[in-house]
């Protein structure tokens, strides 16, 4: 049997980082070694509390540590309320009382700290903005050696962005360090608008999984995702038709498992720092043309990005894995 992939997820919770995270502890073929959060969907503060909350009440123990709470080189945007929430899980009405605390490392710090114990067999799974791992790559330039490969939800290539006509959020949120990113030669890949966009998912998929699971950990994720399907419903009448949202950030966990229902691009890809066209993913799509334009050269490392995607099979996937016998413990919410 193949050993199981180990994961490091820096996220920032966040409704569908919460759906992501869900998967991840429900699939038998990952092996979170940690959670590193930033901030985002909600701040840095709120995402650790997330993950400490969503963790505990789903009956696991798993390392969180507290990250990055602004970008490099630019104000901190206020967070999405009215997207995910004030509390970046759809305004919990209540939550019950848990104990277990954060890691004392920043998360650069448990970034670099798990790499080393464990050389090449790591794969970064990043669904937010990328200061922790561009933090993670100044404390350790060797890390594109380290880690076996980043995995990430964010930016666009052909779809139209999400926070301007052509960049997406996560991108936009700290567009240095998702340039520093992109160009410090691990292997990467790209799981962007692209492709989320083309993954609607149901409540009714999430009223299906809570009613079988009948556990406080799959309630408090429905009642999550009802708030963000409000808020995409409201946005995108083919979403509303089905009362569903889109599954940005658990596709970068289904691609880890299942990367064959994806169709991959080779490119090189920069960031836009600044201007108009903040965040914007640039791909170098035609490689055999040499562009004049700086920043193109052949020393930039070449990244994959999904450009199709099984929307159905992905879903498929996703409700079968937390359909599953993963939560050991029976907890109804209140």
């Amino acid at each position: 049997m193949n050993q199981p992939h180990k994961v490091i997820y820096d996220t920032d919770p966040g409704v569908d980082d919460a759906m992501a995270l869900y998967f991840a502890m429900a699939h038998p073929d990952i092996e979170l070694l940690g959670i590193t959060t930033t901030f985002g969907n909600v701040t840095v503060a709120q995402a650790a509390t997330n993950a400490l909350y969503l963790t505990a009440i789903a009956g696991q123990s798993i390392p969180v540590t507290q990250g990055v709470a602004a970008p490099w080189c630019m104000p901190v945007q206020a967070p999405p309320a009215h997207i995910h929430g004030a509390d970046g899980l759809g305004n919990l009405e209540g939550r019950v009382l848990t104990h277990n605390t954060l890691d004392p490392r920043s998360s650069a710090q448990f970034i670099v700290d798990m790499a080393r114990a464990h050389p090449g067999e790591i794969t970064l799974v990043a669904v937010g903005p990328l200061g922790n791992l561009s933090l993670a790559l100044k404390l350790e330039p060797r890390l594109p050696q380290l880690v076996k490969q980043v995995i990430l939800m964010g930016g666009t290539v052909l779809e139209p962005g999400n926070v301007s006509p052509v960049a997406e959020a996560n991108i936009w949120n700290d567009p240095h360090a998702a340039d520093l990113v992109f160009t410090a030669g691990w292997k990467l890949t790209m799981v962007g608008l692209d492709v989320t966009h083309r993954v609607i998912l149901p409540v009714a998929m999430f009223k299906r999984i809570a009613q079988a699971q009948q556990h406080l950990a799959t309630d408090t994720l429905h009642h999550a995702v009802g708030f963000y399907a409000h808020f995409y419903s409201g946005l995108y009448p083919h979403v509303a038709e089905i009362h569903g949202c889109f599954g940005h950030d658990v596709l970068a966990f289904i691609f880890l498992v299942n990367p064959e229902l994806f169709t991959l691009e080779n490119g090189r890809i920069r960031v836009v720092t600044d201007g108009l066209a903040q965040g914007q993913t640039i791909m170098k799509r035609k490689d055999f043309v040499p562009y004049p334009h700086p920043g193109w050269e052949n020393d930039k490392p070449m990244s994959q990005v999904c450009m199709h995607v099984q929307a159905q099979a992905c879903q498929e996937v996703l409700e079968r894995t937390l359909s599953g016998p993963w939560l050991t413990t029976q907890e109804r919410a209140a």
